[in-house]
């Protein structure tokens, strides 16, 4: 029997990724995703915390629901439009979701830190598109949950439309001059960034893990829904099941 992982994204850059990790999967996992409402596509403060409303989350789970059918788990595939209410506010909001979608629920800030528990990962970089004060909000997320953010890079780039244009060989690039010789992971938290067809080149080019923000929001659905497992072609934290 597949599992079904509702995903609720926000706006137009990077959705296509989604498609991509069903064919790399294999296994029938469905990831049915719905565009949330984005009044401004802005990585600012104000804008992401529009994107990240309870009502708006609420109106993606009902959505994705009825066209997909029944789901094993729901995930708000968002990474700044979920740390950025603070790491209190981003659980009320994963807590808000399950209780209108009735299955497990989770963002994918919390899916980052989840990654990192599973490899046993305490230190990292982070490679951001964000502007500096965004991005330094994750790290903050990030120390709340124990992980020691020993450099950041930030792109200072404001739309994700934007974000989702950039070329395979820049966020190869990008991975590599975000990294710092004492980090465990380097971590790419943007849902904006085509990140699933390089995962394994990503890996390889850094010399350690490299976890996205997409990679970790369908393993987290999956393990939520109970299916996680050993799977090649997605990058070391797939290959740890």
């Amino acid at each position: 029997m597949s599992t079904t992982v509702g995903i609720l994204y926000p706006g137009y850059s990077a959705e296509d990724d989604y498609p991509r990790a069903e064919t790399a999967l294999g296994d029938g996992t469905r990831l049915p995703l719905v565009h949330t409402e984005m009044r401004e596509d802005a990585h600012r403060v104000d804008a992401l915390l529009d994107i990240g409303g309870e009502d708006v989350l609420a109106a993606g789970a009902a959505q994705v629901a009825a066209q997909a059918g029944p789901l094993d788990s729901i995930v708000w595939a968002c990474t700044s439009g979920s740390f950025v209410f603070g790491w209190d506010g981003a659980a009320a909001q994963v807590a808000a979701l399950q209780a209108v979608a009735g299955v497990p629920a989770s963002s994918t800030s919390f899916a980052f830190v989840d990654a990192c528990r599973a490899l046993g990962i305490t230190r990292v970089a982070v490679g951001a598109t964000y502007p500096d004060d965004v991005a330094g909000a994750f790290v903050e997320f990030l120390g709340k949950a124990g992980i020691t953010v020993l450099s950041l890079s930030a792109r200072g780039i404001v739309t994700a439309a934007e974000v989702g244009t950039l070329p395979g060989d820049l966020v190869l690039d990008f991975a590599a001059a975000a990294d710092h010789a004492d980090a465990q992971a380097v971590l790419l938290p943007d849902t904006a960034l085509h990140t699933i067809e390089l995962l394994d080149a990503l890996d390889a080019r850094v010399g350690k893990p490299v976890l996205t923000a997409n990679q970790v929001s369908i393993w987290q659905g999956l393990r939520l829904a109970g299916a996680e497992r050993v799977r090649s072609g997605l990058g070391a934290l797939f290959a740890a099941g």
